[in-house]
């Protein structure tokens, strides 16, 4: 079945693409749950919920962008709403704004992806969930600022210091 037919049978409700849909992403859209939801629970629900809704609103799919993308998307948000209803998203060191250094950021070749996950998992959920959309989802501030109901400002600050958390976690690691 190529995406585009599984696309077509979705929106007729087929049992046949959800499931084809479903074991094709579910294990990278796990990982993506993964990154924001501390608990292997909380980032099972979100991933069944996230399944839900693109199945039942499989019609809000236009076509445009990846499929892929829109998935990711939706559990991102699912995330979001867990982490929120979860763990209420504080963000520490909001009050003083970090210099705008250049950004020399960088990991380590030899770190695994799991390695990198662990170190991530370790930074309070502000700091993971605003790193996680920038690095790795790719959102812009602003975007990010939108979704989680803070300012720019925060969003910007919350990334600055959840990089400095991860270069002390390295640090302490003997990597950098």
């Amino acid at each position: 079945m190529t995406e585009t037919q599984a696309v077509r049978l979705l929106n007729e409700q087929d049992r046949s693409a959800q499931k084809w849909v479903y074991e094709r992403y579910s294990p990278l859209m796990f990982s993506v749950c993964r990154r924001y939801l501390s608990r292997r629970e909380d980032a099972e629900e979100a991933l069944v919920s996230g399944f839900y809704k693109v199945f039942t609103q499989i019609g809000s799919f236009g076509g445009l962008g990846s499929f892929e993308g829109w998935i990711r998307r939706i559990m991102v948000n699912e995330s979001l709403m867990m982490l929120r209803k979860n763990e209420p998203l504080s963000f520490p060191g909001e009050e003083k704004m970090p210099a705008d250094d250049p950004d020399h950021f960088s990991i380590e070749a030899e770190l695994s992806a799991r390695d990198i996950l662990e170190l991530i998992e370790k930074l309070p959920p502000g700091y993971r969930t605003v790193f996680n959309l920038y690095v790795l989802e790719g959102y812009k501030h602003h975007e990010i600022a939108e979704t989680l109901g803070v300012s720019i400002n925060t969003s910007k600050s919350q990334l600055i210091l959840a990089k400095e958390r991860l270069r002390q976690l390295l640090r302490d690691k003997g990597i950098v």
